[in-house]
């Protein structure tokens, strides 16, 4: 059993890659100190469980887990975690363990004798989460994260959304309403298939044709304002 230990203390971590070690419960493959580095440990070493910590400075492990949920061949997760806060959340996400620590060896033997991968149900519920720090997306170069303060603009395009960012473009399947809730204060709807980042905004500009839209840096295309959302966005351009 290939295994990922998660933990932004290396106290933590190395005492289970001890446990993992001496009561061969398998192979330590690699160590990582938050989610960021997680996702892209899964990427290199393909472990099949990772052993996370919840609360971790950049990205926390139910981020982390939201986004592994979305390949194809997500590892199983057990939560590890000093804070009995997030137990509920945790076991909300139907984890396949949620170990406090400092974390006893028989109950991390117990857990991962209870492996699962996770699944759909998972995936929807750690949406539930506190807001993302990254959008993430597959792509021929695997799970790719964007972090959202380099996010531009979300548009609709059909069933896929466009996340148009500092270093390029990508898609991602999730409801632009949902993005909108999650993101609110940072993103504003000017569209109904459009969300622009405020801190983006440059310029608030009328059309020939009578019609308004927004100048964005980063961004080479004017942004369409539609005419139910012009007063809200006006007066958010004059707050800024």
């Amino acid at each position: 059993m290939k295994i990922l230990v998660v933990d932004d203390e290396s106290l933590a971590r190395a005492r289970l890659c001890r446990f993992i070690e001496t009561a061969s419960l398998g192979d330590v493959v690699c160590e990582a100190q938050n989610g960021v580095e997680a996702i892209e440990a899964v990427e290199k070493f393909s472990p099949d469980v990772v052993l996370m910590d919840i609360q971790m400075p950049g990205m926390d492990g139910l981020e982390a887990a939201q986004h592994l949920s979305q390949l194809d061949t997500p590892p199983a997760i057990i939560f590890t975690t000093a804070y009995d806060e997030y137990a509920l959340q945790a076991f909300d996400v139907q984890a396949v363990g949620y170990l406090l620590k400092p974390v006893r060896l028989d109950d991390l033997k117990t857990a991962l004798g209870k492996l699962k991968k996770v699944n759909k149900v998972q995936a929807q519920a750690i949406n539930a989460s506190p807001r993302r720090s990254h959008i993430s997306a597959k792509t021929h170069q695997g799970l790719e994260l964007i972090p959202i303060e380099n996010i531009i603009l979300f548009r609709a395009d059909h069933k896929y959304i466009s996340v148009f960012h500092k270093l390029g473009e990508l898609l991602i399947d999730e409801p632009l309403k949902e993005l909108e809730e999650e993101f609110e204060g940072e993103f504003v709807r000017v569209h109904r298939n459009a969300l622009v980042s405020i801190k983006a905004i440059n310029a608030f500009e009328k059309l020939d044709d009578g019609g308004y839209a927004l100048r964005l840096t980063g961004f080479d295309e004017s942004i369409a304002i539609s005419r139910r959302h012009v007063a809200a966005v006006r007066k958010l351009v004059k707050a800024l």
